[in-house]
């Protein structure tokens, strides 16, 4: 079989569908370049895998699409290339048909989002919307990226640090707001104007964010750009974007690729299955265990 150079791996690449692998044991590096998921035979996430595939079969091949080429991609690149096709599934049918089974919630919500508290060299970064689960909104995205803009500018702040109040770090996306802007093309102008993964990542080996808890979709992907991931024994990780006809839309498609992986990632976010603290810590996910 040809390597990932060869004339197969290059028909393949821009492909809109989804090949998944099914191991038996070892095999071949360039094997495994080849498919877009792999999975161990016997792996109860094949199931899921497959159901999301033939449900959301739009979300699925614009996801392969989208890992395929991220390995290559600078940070910058990646965060362009990743919003572009979240955009585009934010005006397709299958986010459409979920958004319309999930009514937005109109529930007043006017709290802080984000506490700042500066301890000489550091500068902690804590989110407080515990009620929520700490769910990412825009709100809590440009006060983030305040206090990111303090870190930068400030040559003393030598320690970032990344937590969040309450019993869970983040849970994701406020799913009240999804496909809230006027139109797509707008959304993905603003999401990379205001993007806190592409800010994090700047701040380089100053970051270090403490999870707990529900750590799911931008808790997870926003995090994992940090330079370090701490992790509590009671940690819940998750890629669930596919299951409302959308790619990760934070950054996780760029940050998790870097810390573990394009198959990885992509075991995650096919699946949407669920790992711990213990084997994120193995993948290279967490880079340490809270004792």
């Amino acid at each position: 079989m040809p390597g990932p150079a060869g004339p197969l791996a290059q028909r393949v690449a821009s492909l809109p569908l989804v090949i998944v692998g099914v191991t038996h044991g070892e095999v071949d590096d360039d094997w495994l370049e080849l498919c877009d998921v792999v999975v161990t035979a016997g792996d109860p996430a094949l199931g899921a895998i497959e159901e999301n595939v033939e449900r959301f079969p739009l979300a699925a091949a614009a996801l392969a699409l989208l890992l395929r080429g991220q390995p290559g991609r600078s940070v910058e690149e990646g965060l362009v290339a990743e919003s572009a096709v979240y955009s585009v599934l934010q005006s397709g049918p299958e986010f459409s048909a979920w958004r319309g089974q999930h009514p937005v919630r109109h529930e007043p919500d006017d709290g802080a989002r984000v506490r700042l508290k500066r301890e000489g060299p550091r500068l902690i970064l804590t989110l407080t919307r515990p009620d929520r689960l700490n769910a990412l909104d825009a709100r809590m995205r440009d006060e983030l990226m305040e206090g990111l803009a303090v870190a930068a500018a400030d040559p003393g702040i030598t320690v970032v640090e990344l937590r969040g109040e309450g019993p869970a770090f983040c849970a994701g996306g406020d799913l009240d707001e999804f496909g809230s802007r006027s139109d797509p093309a707008s959304a993905h102008v603003l999401r990379l104007r205001r993007s806190i993964g592409r800010e994090l990542s700047h701040l380089g080996a100053r970051t270090t964010a403490y999870v707990h808890g529900a750590c799911v979709g931008s808790g997870i992907e926003l995090a994992a750009f940090a330079d370090r991931v701490v992790a509590a024994a009671d940690t819940r990780i998750a890629l669930p974007e596919i299951g409302l006809g959308l790619v990760p839309g934070a950054g996780g498609t760029v940050s998790l690729t870097r810390r573990v992986g394009r198959l990885r990632t992509a075991w995650l976010a096919f699946s949407g299955s669920t790992i711990d603290a213990a084997t994120a810590n193995a993948w290279g996910l967490v880079d340490d265990l809270e004792p």
